[in-house]
């Protein structure tokens, strides 16, 4: 179990893999987040399209602009 309060269930919308990196879209009702992880998490996961996943922030790691 994790400690991390911020956390949204949602659907991966799409999963593209880099040669470093991945972008995941996943779809939390109607938002969506889009999150950039190693492709070897995304590979170790096998994420793919209509998984169903949490997606986790950390209070720190959001960037908010107006």
């Amino acid at each position: 179990m994790l400690s991390a309060r911020n956390q949204f269930a949602g659907t991966v919308k799409s999963v593209k893999l880099g040669n470093v990196m991945a972008e995941v879209v996943v779809a939390v009702g109607a938002i969506e987040i889009v999150s950039a992880i190693t492709r070897n998490s995304a590979e170790t996961l096998n994420l793919k399209a209509g998984d169903q996943v949490k997606a986790i922030i950390k209070s720190t790691e959001v960037i908010i602009d107006k």
